[in-house]
């Protein structure tokens, strides 16, 4: 399930408009919910999770890395975002099913590295 509306300063989105966490959370939900399938197991997703990163690490290794891409493969900016929307969109299926708040998530993180590692990296 994921959060409820409160304090929700994204925008849900069908025509590409930006979307908040939570609000991102809740799109996925409902688009979910609205196939009459509801969400795959937690296990499958994380599986999903899996093959979506895989995707993504295939366009950096061949972007980014010493790999050539195949003839025909598409490694694009355009593919990369696809493959980083795949990821995200699973992410949000998985935190939906474990009742997480990804931006409680990501601020809670955020908090810890910069306690952490505020100065760290400095000159």
């Amino acid at each position: 399930m994921p959060p409820d509306d409160a304090n929700n300063s994204g925008q849900a989105s069908a025509d590409g408009e930006d979307l908040g966490l939570r609000a991102a959370q809740q799109e996925v939900d409902a688009w979910i919910r609205s196939t009459g399938k509801g969400y795959f197991s937690e296990l499958t997703n994380l599986a999903r999770l899996l093959e979506e990163t895989g995707e993504l690490a295939r366009i950096y290794s061949r972007t980014r890395g010493e790999l050539k891409a195949k003839p025909g493969e598409d490694v694009s900016d355009a593919a990369l975002q696809e493959e980083m929307g795949d990821v995200l969109f699973v992410l949000m299926c998985l935190a939906n099913q474990a009742d997480i708040d990804l931006g409680a998530a990501l601020n809670q993180v955020l908090a810890k590295f910069r306690k952490r590692d505020g100065k760290r990296h400095q000159q």
